[in-house]
């Protein structure tokens, strides 16, 4: 039950804590992935059923709150700054970082397309200015808000849920919160693991994507991790959306098999607008990942 979409238009960074930005982001054409190798120390994922329906569902409100961007062409070593520091909120991402794609989503989600502008960057042809004048650490994402220039995805997705307004993405619920950040302390070493597999043989893969099913078993007030749609969702769907047509194309592997939760999750995910128009073209995640990965077997 190959549900498929998780993949139109995105951008990337590099893990929360990374290094190098060429290490981690690839350039597809113009639409838009990445990660290393950890063995999965299994969370605490009892099954905690809710009570209570949420009363308001995010995702929908989302939806029909859509808000239909053009997109900037991305910025180039020929190409002069912004006006930096101009009281202007500006978002720095690049159209092909799973990493910069968290905190476009989360912009996106948030309402704030009007509020906080993107300024997308061409990796492999960077602006010498960004370095030297925005971002000293010369990755993506990066936001310019009040006059600092604050990076690393996970802490920029918190920055803009907790600093902006639009509705929480995060529940009240203090059981949800201490879950929420369990899952994403742990998103960089799903990644890793799956990232492992493209290389072996092995059952990494069957781990990770056994643990994701586990993980979004633990709440029944909904199809996401926290039953609604939070924060934690736009932490995983970048990296989904890329592993899911690259380990079904070139190992015939299809995570959502026998893990209808995940398979649920992907089709629900694909409802979000926010998220939706940060997606990128499925096939040419494939074919970057082939480039990427194969090409070192």
């Amino acid at each position: 039950m190959a549900t498929f979409t998780l993949g139109s238009t995105i951008g990337f960074s590099q893990p929360s804590s990374s290094s190098d930005i060429s290490v981690y982001c690839i350039p597809f054409s113009t639409t838009r992935l990445s990660f290393s190798s950890a063995i999965l120390s299994p969370l605490k994922l009892k099954k905690k059923p809710s009570g209570r329906r949420a009363r308001a569902v995010i995702a929908l409100k989302m939806a029909a709150e859509a808000f239909q961007e053009v997109l900037p062409p991305p910025l180039t070593s020929a190409s002069e700054p912004p006006a930096i520091f101009d009281g202007t909120t500006r978002l720095y991402i690049s159209y092909t970082c799973p990493y910069a794609q968290r905190v476009w989503i989360t912009r996106n989600c948030k309402g704030l397309q009007n509020k906080i502008q993107l300024v997308p960057i061409n990796l492999q042809d960077r602006p010498s200015w960004y370095m030297e004048k925005v971002y000293p650490p010369n990755k993506v994402p990066a936001l310019e808000h009040n006059n600092e220039v604050k990076g690393e995805s996970l802490d920029l997705i918190k920055y803009i849920d907790s600093n902006f307004e639009g509705s929480s993405l995060l529940p009240n619920d203090p059981g949800k919160r201490e879950f929420a950040e369990e899952l994403i302390d742990y998103v960089n070493s799903f990644t890793r693991s799956v990232v492992s597999s493209f290389k072996e043989d092995g059952n990494e893969a069957d781990v990770a994507f056994d643990f994701m099913e586990s993980a979004l078993s633990k709440y029944e007030d909904g199809p996401f991790f926290l039953g609604q749609f939070s924060l934690v969702d736009i932490a995983y769907a970048p990296f989904i959306e890329r592993f899911q047509p690259f380990l079904l194309e070139v190992k015939t592997y299809d995570i959502t098999a026998g893990r209808p939760k995940l398979a649920a999750w992907i089709e629900e995910m694909n409802k979000i607008e926010g998220y939706r128009q940060t997606r990128g073209n499925p096939q040419e995640h494939v074919d970057s990942y082939k480039k990427r990965f194969l090409s070192r077997l």
